[in-house]
């Protein structure tokens, strides 16, 4: 697909449909926005074949000046069905509410709301915004479950939902009443249906010929994946200022963080962090841009195609480890632990700064409460309480931490 413009499918009271987007670029030092459409009407289709057959014979429309629209009627029919992370079904937001706020369910509602109002400013419809800033989560989905927790933010979210169930009909009417089919020649339908056809079968005649021979592969690449195959870690780190995703590798044994200056960049969400990543002003001075295949991952930022995935062995919570070691050792997960100790270390390491390295020392009162915790021996005498000493000493490393994010 050509870069900038990026086929989509949109789940409307009408049924899916299917356009083109093309998401913010500048031209002649603007900044815009477009979807293919004309005037006040945006063309959507229900199906791909008649989207491809639409784009390799209209003469008019308000994509065909985009810089890189002269690709797209040379692309297949395949090359414009939209992936899995352009499908925004809209009609279905009150089903997804529904749904408790975790990850998943917010990460698919911040695509979707941003569609929608990308929708909406190309297009003018305020109603939409009108809606979406009916409640104050629509605009903090960036920031991942954090905004969605505790008090303030279990309110937050059945704000949120309440104007979903009185509004949302009112969103979705706005957008589909701009929506319409234009009419297609049957001969380029039927071309575009005979490729897609083709293609196919030729995928259903591929699966069984080489299933067997493709096995061990298959296997390496679940296990390694971009991620592995980079050498660079999408990591997520929990404290109690909220969830932070940020990306570490290392050179040799030297740990290497998305940062400068000893600071470390962090998102509130995995999106977040891939748009920075896209951002050529925001990512050149990175202490990364000296790893080689930093390269691949900007390819795949500024290509839209990057997935941020965190491994759970990636996933470090800080959270609840104070209250923990002040009630002993008995009561600490080591596994917890024994990443948080890895995160500070390596943080600090990174920055230059040995005080991590120095408090967790055995012969320091957290060293040793730590170190019985994650290195148990029959020989040694249990740490003995009270703990207030370690616990504040574990507080100043994990806030010494939380200074060194620099929050986008």
């Amino acid at each position: 697909m050509a870069q900038d413009i990026v086929p989509i499918e949109l789940g409307l009271p009408q049924g899916d449909v299917v356009t083109l987007w093309a998401p913010r670029w500048r031209e002649d030092g603007e900044e815009w926005e477009a979807f293919l459409g004309h005037e006040d009407d945006l063309y959507a289709f229900p199906d791909v074949a008649r989207l491809a057959a639409f784009v390799r014979t209209a003469r008019e429309h308000d994509l065909d000046d985009h810089p890189a629209w002269h690709v797209v009627p040379a692309l297949s029919a395949i090359e414009l069905s939209p992936d899995e992370d352009h499908q925004y079904d809209l009609v279905g937001v009150p089903e997804l509410v529904a749904e408790p706020p975790d990850t998943w369910t917010i990460n698919e509602l911040a695509d979707i709301v941003e569609i929608a109002r990308s929708l909406a400013d190309v297009c003018e419809l305020d109603v939409v915004h009108d809606v979406l800033d009916a409640a104050d989560g629509f605009a903090m989905l960036d920031q991942g479950t954090f905004a969605f927790s505790g008090k303030d933010g279990q309110r937050r979210w059945n704000e949120l939902c309440q104007v979903v169930v009185e509004r949302w009909d009112e969103l979705l009417d706005a957008i589909d009443a701009v929506v319409i089919t234009p009419e297609v020649p049957a001969d380029a339908v039927a071309t575009a249906e005979a490729e897609l056809a083709e293609a196919l079968e030729a995928d259903d005649d591929q699966e069984p010929a080489t299933a067997e021979a493709s096995e061990v592969d298959d296997i390496e690449e679940v296990e390694l994946g971009f991620w592995g195959e980079v050498g660079i870690d999408p990591i997520r780190i929990i404290t109690s200022t909220g969830e932070h995703y940020t990306l570490r590798c290392y050179l040799g044994d030297d740990p290497i963080f998305l940062g400068s200056d000893g600071k470390i960049d962090v998102f509130g969400s995995p999106r977040a962090l891939a748009r920075f990543l896209a951002d050529d002003t925001a990512v050149e001075d990175t202490d990364l841009a000296r790893v080689a295949t930093w390269p691949q991952i900007r390819e795949k930022a500024t290509g839209g195609e990057l997935e941020i995935d965190v491994d759970p062995q990636n996933t470090y919570v800080l959270t609840g480890l104070d209250d923990d070691l002040g009630a002993g050792p008995s009561e600490v997960d080591p596994t917890q632990l024994d990443l948080a100790e890895e995160l500070l270390m390596d943080a600090a390491a990174w920055a230059g700064d040995d005080s991590v390295e120095a408090a967790l020392q055995p012969s320091e009162r957290l060293g040793w409460l730590v170190s019985f915790v994650l290195r148990p021996s029959p020989n040694r005498l249990p740490p003995s309480p009270p703990f207030d000493e370690e616990v504040a000493s574990w507080r100043k490393l994990v806030e010494a931490l939380e200074e060194r994010f620099r929050t986008h």
